[in-house]
């Protein structure tokens, strides 16, 4: 998968009962759960910066299980599969070593990863699983599709392809999703990218041409177009220079709230 989806999901039991992340081809889905707090961390790890990701992943759990006298730490991995480059077994191999040096006791529950992951169709391999979900309240992870990616997807792709790091959306504490504020220079050649066949954009901004899903292309088209809309994101889309905030509605569909309200 191109790099646009690092993210981190962190959440304590409340209005929000489940969590996930899909799309992952050579990037790896990892959830980390206190089975005391309840307190849930999922997020969507490409290898960039593996070290530092693990270590937030941690910190951010640990700071939503204060004085918590009983439980333990459970990490579920998941994603990847036998690709030509290697990456996955790279990313895998990363993970495993981020984690061991943690000082806290992490217990491995779940662990779906590259060859383990692995299918084969006419001679290409491909993941089995491209997305998986927790039950923030029970502590299930499940295999799970999303044809709803939340608020302002493209927006928050067009960031993590100008090369913002994994930062966390969602304010457990308020209950609210927060959207930036982002800021990034001009793409480079976005005008030239948006010009190519859907090939061309498969072969170069994938790490895995042949195992995406049907709409990756439509998606980084969609990435492409909002960072040629918006080359200065901080004058027209976050001039207040605060987030877009978003909270569930009683229909339970997130709603943005106006900047008064906040």
């Amino acid at each position: 998968m191109a790099k646009i989806l690092t993210l981190l999901l962190c959440f304590s039991p409340g209005s929000v009962s489940v969590l996930g992340s899909d799309d992952a081809t050579t990037c790896h889905l990892v959830v980390l759960r206190h089975t005391g707090s309840g307190a849930t961390c999922l997020t969507h790890c490409d290898g960039s910066d593996t070290d530092k990701e693990v270590l937030l992943i941690t910190s951010a759990v640990r700071v939503l299980s204060p004085n918590t006298e009983y439980g333990r730490l459970e990490l579920h991995l998941v994603g990847g599969f036998s690709d030509d480059r290697h990456l996955s077994q790279k990313l895998t191999n990363q993970l495993l070593r981020a984690f061991d040096r943690l000082q806290d006791n992490i217990h491995l529950v779940t662990f779906c990863v590259t060859e383990m992951n692995d299918r084969q169709e006419k001679g290409s391999h491909y993941p089995y699983i491209y997305g998986v979900a927790a039950n923030v309240k029970t502590g299930e992870i499940f295999h799970a599709t999303f044809p709803d990616k939340g608020p302002e997807k493209d927006l928050r792709s067009a960031s993590i392809l100008t090369g913002a790091q994994m930062v966390n959306i969602y304010d457990s504490r308020k209950e609210q999703l927060c959207i930036g504020p982002y800021f990034w220079m001009p793409f480079p050649h976005v005008d030239f990218w948006l010009e190519q066949d859907d090939q061309y954009i498969l072969q170069n901004l994938s790490t895995s041409p042949q195992a995406e899903p049907p709409h990756f292309i439509s998606h980084i088209r969609a990435t492409l177009l909002c960072l040629k809309e918006h080359p200065f994101p901080d004058k027209t889309l976050f001039p207040s220079r605060k987030p877009w905030v978003y909270v569930k509605n009683e229909d339970g569909l997130w709603e943005r709230v106006a900047s008064e309200q906040i």
